[in-house]
């Protein structure tokens, strides 16, 4: 009944911001905004997503490499796409797309600490690579193009790239696991000090691995642009009202708004969230409401693979045997 409860009150957020985010802005200006959306435009931006997808499994397959996990990078791409599927049509959107992969490497390999380990990294690296981006994109706005309405913005980055280096860090220090695991004594913690154990031993994995550590933030850089360059593909199609040095600081903030479980799958939430960026700076609001909702089909149409991925290793599993259940 809980979750049950959680799914509802994020549907009626989900239809509220689009009701209030959509009584704000021209419906009729939005339309012909989508009307003439050039089609060459978004097939381009559709294949950029995928291939942003496939870098950021390529940062997964390097993070899983340096604990000593070696899967075929195709196996790691379906994983990938069968998260990225939950993530959108899921009601515990992120979360859950991120419990999917997990736990479909960690029945292939049955390591399910690295498994566990190995997406909570990904997931770091991936954001400081986002914000220090971002960071970076408004340094530049502000102190280079005299910007200075957007020194919050700027903020916000660096305060969240340092905040991501400093959860990476504390994740990898020994003196603090050694405190956790202290707490682990304690009677009632005492039946999951095993699993802790196995989480820490996971961890420790990535402390001698620096260089793998600083090549997976550079892919990660690598899928940020690619997804910039989706965005600004997207905007093009429509007559290119967002400048990429804006794209490249208010989509990692995007996404990380985005990251909030308050809605199914995101929708509302990117509808409301890029009017209230790119506005400000000079945006139609029609046109970044018709971008919000490119980019969450461009999302949607990309993820579609990772449910036929889903079902025929679903149909594997029950194919072998009553007693193994599907991803």
């Amino acid at each position: 009944m809980r979750t049950t409860a959680i799914t509802v009150l994020k549907i009626v957020i989900s239809v509220g911001l689009i009701a209030w985010t959509f009584s704000r802005v021209p419906l009729a200006e939005v339309g012909s905004q989508l009307a003439s959306a050039r089609p060459g435009y978004l097939l381009a931006a559709l294949l950029v997503f995928v291939l942003a997808m496939i870098v950021n499994g390529a940062k997964w397959h390097v993070l899983l490499r340096a604990q000593g996990v070696v899967i075929p990078f195709a196996r790691l791409l379906e994983f990938q796409f069968i998260g990225f599927f939950f993530n959108n049509f899921l009601p515990s959107a992120n979360l859950g797309g991120d419990v999917m992969r997990g736990y479909g490497l960690a029945r292939l390999t049955d390591r399910p600490a690295d498994a566990a380990i190995s997406v909570l990294v990904d997931r770091i690296v991936g954001f400081l690579a986002y914000m220090s981006s971002a960071a970076i994109a408004g340094i530049i706005a502000v102190n280079l193009v005299g910007r200075q309405d957007l020194r919050q913005m700027e903020g916000v980055a660096l305060l969240a790239a340092l905040a991501s280096a400093l959860v990476l860090a504390m994740l990898l220090s020994r003196r603090l696991r050694a405190l956790i695991t202290r707490l682990f004594g304690w009677r009632p913690l005492a039946p999951l000090a095993r699993t802790w154990g196995h989480v820490s031993q996971a961890l420790d994995a990535y402390r001698f691995r620096l260089r793998a550590l600083g090549i997976a933030f550079g892919i990660a850089v690598l899928g940020l642009l690619c997804t910039a360059l989706v965005n600004w593909l997207v905007s093009q199609a429509m007559g290119g009202q967002m400048p990429l040095l804006a794209i490249f600081l208010f989509n990692p903030l995007i996404a990380l708004v985005m990251t909030l479980p308050i809605s199914i799958g995101g929708l509302g939430v990117s509808q409301a969230a890029y009017p209230f960026f790119y506005v400000p700076i000079g945006v139609s609001a029609d046109h970044a409401l018709a971008v919000s909702l490119l980019m969450q089909l461009t999302q949607l149409l990309a993820s579609l693979p990772g449910g036929l991925f889903w079902l025929r290793t679903r149909r594997a599993t029950r194919a072998s045997g009553p007693s193994v259940s599907g991803i």
